[in-house]
């Protein structure tokens, strides 16, 4: 080959490898929590499913346990580029996440599957909401969701929602405010702090999440745990830098939206192995599992609406109408809770 051809060979292959350069986007995502677990093992698929799906051109650095910003900062942190993308929990940003937080509120919705779905739906569908995020320079992409609200207890048990009465208990959000319209005592304390709170007689039951009990070992300190089949915490999620999102391909944007549509069938299936796992967890160290009745769940729905409609009230001063957004979001769980029932978990067909 002569020095001239030789030199254009050079050249076109340097040309091509810096086309392929160019052409690789490594986002920057902001995960306050740690690499295990459920919501880390959806996290990691949902980035290779991006790599894989966009042939390795758009790809995610993942910056776990608050390495960029801690769960309070993440709004800032993704809306001001600290972060291209990265998990936003809504109950830290009430007033600026007010949409969002409608997946936290106290509805007849314990399963988990479904939640996603039906939150995944309204956050895509609807205009107002992708408004009210742009402006502030944030879009969706996934949600999460920490499964159904359940209450253990040590030295008591909570088989009516009478039995609530008098009780020390650990309880966050409109779940913990329903509680205390039972006669619950409130105690400010982390799910974290729960095993030594009930350990110590510091409080008599905790609210938590199955996984996330046999996770933190506290059916040790457990005798009774009642599941309450009434709601979930599901406002939380991926969210993007909006200036970032806007300068990528259509192609990548869809291959986002993919992905984040495909984390509610992932989570789902991990969130319920974990789950099912975790009661067993408990029944095999001792602990009483209690399935609150029908007529008694019903109590708990009734008394929550009153956070619910506080939630209307929220939405409405943000300049949403609330009212059809709660509709649309119910109609939305009966869609999913139908297509459960007839075709079964994705995983599952």
């Amino acid at each position: 080959m002569s020095k001239m051809l030789r030199t254009a060979a050079v050249a076109a292959t340097l040309a091509a490898t810096t086309g392929l350069a160019q052409a690789q986007t490594t986002l920057f995502y902001g995960e306050a929590g740690p690499n295990r677990g459920a919501r880390a093992e959806a996290t990691n698929w949902f980035a290779e499913q991006v790599a894989e799906t966009t042939g390795g051109d758009l790809q995610f650095d993942i910056q776990w346990g608050g390495a960029l910003f801690k769960a309070g900062a993440a709004l800032s942190g993704i809306a001001d580029g600290v972060a291209d993308a990265g998990t936003i929990i809504a109950v830290y940003f009430p007033q600026e996440m007010v949409a969002y937080g409608i997946a936290d509120l106290p509805i007849n919705n314990p399963d988990a599957w479904v939640g996603m779905r039906a939150t995944d739906e309204l956050m895509r569908s609807s205009d107002a909401i992708q408004q009210n995020l742009a402006d502030m320079n944030l879009v969706y992409i996934g949600t999460y969701t920490t499964s159904a609200v359940h209450i253990g207890c040590k030295d008591a048990a909570i088989r009516t929602a009478d039995d609530i009465e008098g009780l020390k208990v650990r309880g966050v959000g409109a779940y913990g405010k329903t509680f205390a319209d039972y006669g619950a005592n409130l105690v400010s304390m982390s799910i974290y702090d729960a095993y030594q709170g009930l350990d110590t007689g510091l409080i008599d039951c905790s609210q938590g999440y199955s996984y996330a009990i046999a996770a933190l070992k506290q059916q040790e300190v457990m005798d009774s745990y009642t599941l309450l089949n009434w709601g979930q915490v599901g406002a939380l999620g991926i969210f993007m830098n909006k200036d970032m999102y806007d300068s990528l391909s259509a192609e990548h944007q869809d291959a986002l939206a993919e992905a984040g549509m495909g984390m509610a069938d992932t989570l789902g299936e991990l969130i319920n192995a974990d789950n099912e796992a975790a009661v067993e967890t408990m029944r095999e160290a001792g602990v009483e599992i209690i399935e609150l009745p029908e007529e008694e769940r019903a109590k708990l729905v009734e008394k929550g609406s009153t956070y619910i409609d506080e939630w209307v009230e929220q939405a409405n001063a943000a300049g949403l109408d609330g009212s059809a957004l709660l509709t649309e979001y119910r109609g939305l769980i009966d869609k999913y809770t139908a297509e459960r029932d007839e075709q079964g978990y994705p995983w599952e067909r």
